[in-house]
């Protein structure tokens, strides 16, 4: 017994000791975030928290039409909701979760964006007491084709 507990010991040091050799490995920062938002719009302001709870740093500009800057980067209409935002030369459209916009970043997926049309009850930012309606996240193509990246059910809980 004494002799496992020197072993473990001993090993325990030498670990350290190497561990404590290497240069710490910084965690990789997010990629800053440029929301375009209508400066009267509610949701996108609960959006653009969202984002920064998740640890990203978002710069908001406000415009009078996000449909401009959809156009500018190459997103359709049929893809768009209540602001956009571009993240590491990615559209971000609508209320997409924070932890799909770092997947997509981490998968370096070649593609436009991500994109979550409409406004859908209980997405990030468009939260409303016990519901979330089912929604879809759609990964947007460079030829502007979709696939689904991500689905939400229904959600409705009851009050007890």
């Amino acid at each position: 017994m004494m002799r496992r507990q020197v072993l473990v010991r001993s090993a325990g040091a030498l670990a350290m000791s190497f561990l404590s050799g290497l240069p710490a490995l910084a965690a990789t920062p997010l990629p800053p975030v440029e929301v375009f938002k209508n400066p009267s719009c509610g949701c996108c302001g609960a959006w653009v928290d969202h984002l920064k709870q998740a640890g990203f740093q978002v710069k908001v500009t406000d415009v009078s039409d996000t449909a401009v800057i959809r156009k500018q980067h190459g997103l359709a209409d049929k893809f768009g909701s209540c602001h956009t935002a571009i993240v590491a030369g990615y559209v971000i459209e609508g209320h997409v979760p924070a932890k799909d916009v770092k997947r997509l970043l981490a998968s370096r997926i070649t593609a436009l964006g991500l994109a979550v049309p409409g406004m859908p009850v209980g997405s990030p930012g468009m939260e409303s007491g016990k519901h979330q309606d089912a929604y879809q996240v759609l990964l947007i193509d460079k030829q502007g084709r979709d696939r689904v990246f991500a689905s939400y059910p229904q959600i409705s809980r009851s009050s007890s």
